[in-house]
């Protein structure tokens, strides 16, 4: 290329830079859509709002939430994937879309297919047992499993749920047989374990007020931190089991959102993260704040999903 032309292509590529930098200065001109790809009133649905009023102050810009329900989350998820990467439409997204792909129940890559943002919070995940049970610590547990295999049963949400993935990713990491068994919903799970149909429930925090009364006792958290509801609970990895329930979530949007326009929506909903009503709205259900940007997001997400894929190969789950 001549000296002429290589002038040329330098300036249309400064052009190029000035304007998407002027663009991503100016953003947001207009409202911001996010979506809740779940139902009003749940885990997705209150943090996501509480984060979205905060952060408009920030941005300078109303964010008007719309729930978009069906198919456990991947209907708003997928709407979310065919808007204009722009920035101006995103989307509340909860780690077991990962599942999701690795079961067949998608038609997206929910890691490849959008533009991570951020991840703001985790939910308190755990093992309880009945208040009368044998067991007084996870090792206690453990140690009663190797000594009996078979014997115990444990019971979850459903089947494919992040919390029975980990319970047989603890089997094999302590070369344990148990009997999992599926129930439709976490109080459905916690009636079976108060009537003596299974022995230990992994779940989300349903089981909560049955800890708090004394009906149920909790053994461990899985979490990356302590729960605040219960800090005298140990989580897995402090007992030297290096794993975690990766039940969080966070925001995403369209694949290809500019890096500027991504990097100032993390930087902007990094900071509403510090409202007290956001933080008191996470207190109420039992979530934890978790953050982390774009890139280790990104990295988070796919660890996650190599995760969920082993241990679906190996219970025999993988579409």
């Amino acid at each position: 290329m001549n000296p002429m032309g290589k002038c040329l292509v330098l300036c249309l590529l400064t052009s190029l830079l000035w304007g998407f930098s002027a663009m991503a200065n100016e953003f947001p001109t207009k409202p911001i859509t996010l979506i809740i790809p779940y139902s009003a009133g749940g885990t997705a649905d209150l943090t996501g709002r509480a984060l979205a009023n905060s952060a408009r102050e920030i941005l300078g810009q109303p964010i008007i939430c719309e729930n978009k329900v069906g198919g456990g989350g991947s209907v708003g998820a997928s709407l979310v994937a065919t808007y204009k990467p722009d920035g101006y439409t995103l989307g509340v997204y909860l780690t077991p879309m990962t599942i999701a792909w690795h079961m067949g129940r998608l038609t997206f890559n929910p890691i490849d297919d959008l533009t991570h943002i951020m991840t703001y919070a985790e939910q308190l995940t755990g093992l309880v047992v009945r208040a009368d049970a044998r067991w007084k610590t996870f090792g206690d547990l453990m140690k009663y499993c190797k000594e009996n295999p078979g014997k115990v049963s444990y019971g979850t949400p459903g089947v494919g749920t992040s919390v029975h993935l980990l319970m047989e990713e603890l089997a094999f990491m302590n070369g344990i047989q148990w009997m999992h068994i599926p129930y439709k919903g976490v109080a459905e799970a916690d009636t079976a374990l108060l009537g003596g149909h299974v022995d230990v429930v992994s779940a989300s925090s349903g089981w909560a007020p049955l800890v708090d009364a004394g009906k149920l006792r909790l053994l461990v958290t899985f979490g990356n931190s302590r729960s605040n509801r219960y800090p005298n609970v140990p989580t897995l990895k402090e007992i030297k089991y290096d794993t975690v329930c990766r039940l969080s979530v966070g925001v995403y949007g369209p694949k290809g959102i500019p890096p500027l326009i991504k990097e100032k929506l993390q930087d902007s909903f990094k900071k509403a993260m510090e409202s007290q009503v956001f933080l008191n709205v996470l207190d109420k259900m039992d979530m934890t704040p978790f953050y982390l940007n774009a890139k280790d997001t990104d990295k988070y997400l796919r660890e996650d999903s190599a995760f969920v894929a082993r241990i679906l190969e190996k219970v025999g789950l993988k579409k």
